[in-house]
């Protein structure tokens, strides 16, 4: 029998310091928020220059004109305000829905079913409407919706790639986050508001959005793609919602999440291994880290990108060298959105515990006495029960993923692709994503989910169909294009450009029916070949945007490719937003 206090007997002595730092941290940064809340406009503003011009300073000539240079990308998507108008940037529309869960938060979900060209066209809205196979996408932890769309070239976008293929995409958001920050029992402001963990996500959230979004739609089944928690989210739901299987026909789990094995941080560390009552006294009972948004806006980009990277690396281990500069700058101010502190403890037990958990609500007290595990047992997720064909494609560098772990819990039937060399981050916005990534996702949705009456009802597919991104024939290259586009791509790789000439005189096919090309569609401002070896030489260079300690952000290498991976070498030119001409 032994006294159960949460911090005797579980800490190393240098652990009771860095808990102290972190309260510290917490303290300070709390500090920071009132005090800049507190200020006028004309002061925030001056700070922010400040701020720019402290950065600049320690950056090279070569490193502004660089950044000069993808300004023009980066920046409207890092200042647009909402989904709609991230997605407005390269000529897509939007519908917004908001669905009522059964216990009275109000979800919204965003639909794009039209392709460019198709506004005025009924689609999956009952007879003679034009009927299409239905993709869901759900975001991760502390994230919302506009993490699929802030990308700074069209074809590496999922969900545009998705529709152009003439699919019914629909993307979800957790309850608490921007978009769902409603509830008809509760208001934000209270505590009461913010009781949630992921297993409200998976009782409420994830079965009422996909029996909404089949209704609406008239569909019998959908395709889940879920990022992150997203997927975490769709292992517990299918586990305990068995009629749910058959309305989710194939289930991709995209940096699959489930009991991650640890965090890299000594500080953090700690914390998983105390009581979850010292993350309840430090961050609150309801949104965590609220300031994070202040924080972009106050702070010049690169150097809240650079703090974002240094954050990721103290976490997770994480170098982030697969998603290039400006897309950092671009995605970055879109990563964080509202969530509750309960549903981080949620995660702390499952790591501290190492086991895909329901949350745990019998917290032990500094005097309860011997183990209450031999009474009480937290019910776990049964997720061998799924039915749903399950696709996992996950980075062979991701600290996150114990794909041993995973397999061993889940059914038989699961299929696991590695992309090698790729972090968490990786599979949303890496540089290459859609040669990496998307070829698998394509690959299983045509394996598992594409009746062929949808396909001929949405687009007359077929699987030699050209580039969802084409509306004509591409440009024959020019040896003096094919030169310097080769020059670029063999820097980025470290291979021979006469490797990547010979190859590049070839149209690479990805996936089903997916060719990457050389490409102009509705006016979108593209690269010429000059201007392309020009920026991949700066953005890849041994200049290229620097870090605060002189180091760069991207790192020469890209990750080795995988069995579905196309050649080396496509000569391509990347498409920016139609409207950033």
């Amino acid at each position: 029998m032994a006294l159960q206090i949460p911090f005797l007997g579980r800490l190393h002595p240098y652990e009771y310091l860095a808990l102290l730092l972190s309260f510290v941290l917490l303290i300070l940064e709390t500090f920071a928020r009132t005090v800049t809340l507190l200020l006028p406009t004309f002061i925030i503003r001056f700070l922010y220059r400040v701020s720019r011009n402290a950065f600049n300073s320690l950056s090279s000539p070569y490193s502004r004109r660089a950044r000069q240079k993808k300004k023009s990308v980066s920046s409207p998507i890092a200042q647009a305000s909402d989904f709609a108008e991230l997605i407005e940037l390269y000529g897509y529309s939007a519908e917004e829905h908001v669905v009522q869960t059964k216990d009275g938060y109000l979800l919204g979900l965003h639909r794009l079913a039209w392709r460019r060209g198709e506004e005025d066209m009924r689609i999956n809205a009952g007879e003679n409407s034009v009927q299409k196979k239905v993709v869901y996408l759900h975001h991760g932890l502390m994230m919302n919706s506009e993490v699929w769309v802030c990308i700074t070239e069209r074809e590496r976008c999922l969900p545009f790639l998705l529709v152009e293929q003439g699919y019914d995409v629909w993307l979800g958001n957790n309850r608490g986050n921007k978009y769902s920050k409603k509830c008809t029992h509760h208001s934000p402001s209270q505590n009461e508001f913010w009781n949630f963990s992921m297993d409200q996500f998976a009782f409420h959230d994830i079965p009422d959005s996909i029996d909404y979004v089949l209704s609406t739609t008239g569909q019998p089944s959908l395709s889940y793609i879920g990022f992150s928690q997203g997927t975490a989210q769709a292992f517990a739901t299918l586990s305990i919602h068995p009629t749910l299987n058959s309305k989710v026909d194939l289930f991709i789990a995209l940096a699959p999440a489930m009991a991650p094995p640890g965090l890299a941080s000594g500080v953090v560390s700690s914390l998983v291994k105390t009581n979850p009552e010292i993350l309840f006294l430090l961050f609150g009972r309801r949104a965590i880290l609220g300031s994070a948004t202040m924080w972009s806006a106050v702070l010049y980009p690169a150097i809240f990108a650079w703090f974002i990277d240094k954050s990721l690396a103290f976490l997770f281990n994480w170098k982030m060298r697969n998603i290039t500069p400006h897309q950092k700058l671009a995605a970055y101010p879109h990563l964080y959105s509202f969530t509750s502190t309960k549903s981080v403890v949620h995660w702390f037990q499952i790591i501290a515990n190492g086991t895909f958990q329901m949350f745990d609500d019998e917290v032990s007290t500094p005097l309860s006495l011997s183990s209450a595990s031999k009474y009480y047992k937290v019910a776990k997720f049964p997720t061998r029960n799924i039915r749903t064909p399950i696709v996992l494609i996950y980075g062979g560098s991701d600290s996150l993923v114990d794909i041993k772990l995973m397999l061993a819990e889940l059914p038989r039937h699961t299929i696991a692709k590695e992309v090698k060399k790729y972090e968490h981050l990786d599979l949303l916005w890496a540089s290459v994503v859609d040669q990496l990534v998307f070829p698998h996702v394509l690959e299983a949705l045509e394996s598992y989910a594409q009746p062929a009456q949808t396909k001929a009802g949405a687009l007359g597919w077929r699987p030699n169909a050209p580039s969802p991104f084409n509306d004509s024939q591409p440009p024959q290259y020019s040896e003096d294009e094919l030169a310097a586009t080769s020059r670029a791509e063999a820097m980025r790789v470290g291979e021979s450009a006469s490797t990547y000439a010979a190859s590049a005189r070839s149209r690479v096919r990805i996936g089903a029916g997916f060719d990457v090309r050389r490409m102009q569609a509705n006016g979108a401002s593209m690269f010429d070949a000059d201007d392309e070896a020009e920026a991949e030489g700066e953005m890849y260079g041994p200049d290229a945007v620097e870090h605060l300690d002189g180091s760069d952000y991207e790192d020469e290498h890209v990750p080795e490719g995988l069995a579905l991976t196309p050649e080396p070498g496509v000569a391509r030119a990347r498409t920016r937003p139609g409207s950033l001409a």
